[in-house]
């Protein structure tokens, strides 16, 4: 192969690898993430029959991450809640084995740059990709370009009025009961359930819960970012009646405010499930690294 790719999907929960040519001819590993020595060895192990053929590595990884290559932490991931993850070097301890370019963002920008170039925001300009798994997190795109700013968007620790049936304690060690993704996360719905997420019958009062608090995050980014369309990843969203519900509840909280047309009559293709699946991370990281080559895109908003 002349112009061999690489990508990593960087999870808290996993871990994806994958070299190739393009996003229709490339193979990959998955693994569990581990402690940071041992998932980035098998990341640099991976790589390492590769390193003559490849060109570039893109990385889309959870975070909080350091975006600026001015700063001293730059590549680190930072104030994770991920256990043993906190101030890692994933982009030095990867740079110090394997010498090639490396494109580096968040795993929900990456996710989204997937779905704005292969899946369902080809046709949208502005637009927010959000996964609801393991931890929430969302990518934002706007005039076409991935929005950084300070830091990047941070939609799952957005502040949430909590629902007056709800007692949970909540899952985020930083804001507790207070924000999306320590109210809504897969591991709040189990902890506050007792049981997973896929074991609670459709007709739970926990969906209903679960709807009205994505839907009241969804209020808050509809009214502040005006996205022409938001797309709903995760784990938590393979739930297949918990989108209608959704959109149900985001409907009813913005009680014809914004009176756009998607809002009030077509809100089942305003609210969207991955067009790519499961894919979109690491297309997402193979699409970072094309781009990092000097691919036809401007990344950033700012």
């Amino acid at each position: 192969m002349s112009q061999l790719y690489g990508a990593i999907e960087a999870g808290g929960t996993k871990f994806v690898c994958a070299v190739g040519t393009g996003p229709d001819d490339f193979r990959e590993i998955r693994f569990p993430t581990f402690t940071p020595e041992q998932t980035l060895q098998q990341v640099i192990d991976f790589f390492a029959p590769f390193q003559k053929e490849l060109q570039v590595i893109g990385i889309g990884s959870f975070g909080p991450i350091d975006l600026h290559p001015e700063s001293q932490a730059y590549g680190y991931i930072t104030s994770t809640p991920k256990a043993g993850w906190a101030n890692t070097d994933i982009l030095g301890t990867i740079k110090k084995h394997i010498d090639v370019p490396l494109a580096f963002d968040t795993d929900v920008n990456a996710a989204a740059l997937a779905e704005g170039e292969w899946g369902a925001a080809q046709d949208w300009q502005d637009y927010i990709y959000l996964t609801i798994g393991t931890g929430i997190g969302g990518g934002v795109v706007s005039g076409g370009k991935l929005v950084h700013g300070l830091l990047h968007p941070e939609l799952g620790h957005c502040l949430l009025p909590k629902h007056p049936e709800d007692g949970y304690r909540g899952k985020c060690p930083y804001h507790h009961d207070q924000c999306f993704e320590g109210l809504a996360s897969g591991p709040a719905i189990a902890e506050r359930w007792q049981q997973a997420a896929q074991s609670l019958p459709a007709d739970h009062f926990a969906w209903q819960l679960q709807a009205d608090y994505i839907a009241k995050a969804l209020m808050g980014f509809v009214c502040t970012l005006s996205p022409q369309g938001i797309i709903l990843g995760g784990g938590v969203m393979e739930q297949q009646h918990l989108i209608g519900l959704v959109r149900d509840k985001l409907k009813q909280h913005l009680n014809g405010y914004i009176q756009a047309p998607r809002l009030i009559d077509g809100m089942d293709s305003y609210l969207v499930r991955p067009d790519l699946g499961t894919r979109a991370g690491i297309l997402g990281a193979l699409l970072l690294g094309q781009i990092k080559l000097g691919g036809k895109h401007v990344l950033y908003s700012n």
